[in-house]
């Protein structure tokens, strides 16, 4: 019986030391983790798209960018927030006439659209996908935002904003707003890469 019980005892100890040393490693191992990083699923939003001094999300009325060869002056910007989140919408007019708005958001990764007017198109909002100008749309998400705007907009200086997104492939998006107490404003958009954008500052500091 004494032996057996010694035998249990040192069996017991030398279990105790094996788990040790394995907790250490894994603590260690941890620790030196490149750059502390985040488990998977939680991406650390907002890090890499920190807005640079002079960046799309810094553009005000006045300044000027260049997108796909063509060049826009930005006449009016509005700020969104929905929750925690938040996105910029800039108006842009060129030598067109027609009505074209730069959407920059967060997330993930940085997102860029150009979004052009569709004052003619008679689709509403709401069905599980829609098909305009040939192309089907699929519904991505909807939502209620307040804003904030400034410069010539044509909005009161802040108010709400109701929307629904739609999606197709290589980029192309559908958009509905609806300002206010105000009808549906649709229009098409094309996600940009950045490199398609050249921002020219008319302010040495914002």
């Amino acid at each position: 019986m004494d032996g057996s019980v010694t035998y249990l005892v040192a069996a017991v100890a030398v279990l105790a030391v094996v788990a040790f040393v394995i907790v250490v490693w894994a603590w260690r191992r941890a620790a030196t983790r490149p750059g502390g990083a985040a488990p998977a699923g939680r991406p650390a939003r907002g890090r890499a798209q920190e807005p640079l001094r002079g960046g799309p999300h810094r553009l005000a009325p006045g300044d000027r960018v260049r997108i796909r060869e063509r060049e826009y002056a930005v006449s009016g910007t509005i700020r969104l927030v929905e929750g925690d989140w938040s996105w910029v919408q800039h108006l842009l007019d060129d030598a067109s006439g027609t009505r074209h708005r730069l959407s920059v958001e967060d997330g993930p990764d940085l997102e860029l659209v150009l979004w052009t007017a569709e004052p003619g198109a008679t689709v509403t909002p709401g069905a599980p996908t829609i098909e305009l100008g040939g192309r089907r749309y699929t519904w991505a998400e909807t939502g209620q935002a307040r804003y904030t705007a400034v410069g010539e907009t044509g909005l009161p200086a802040a108010g709400t904003m109701r929307y629904h997104d739609y999606q197709s492939g290589g980029g192309a998006r559908l958009s509905f707003e609806a300002y206010g107490e105000e009808g549906w404003r649709v229009a098409r958009g094309d996600l940009l890469d950045p490199t398609e954008l050249t921002i020219r500052p008319t302010a040495e500091d914002r």
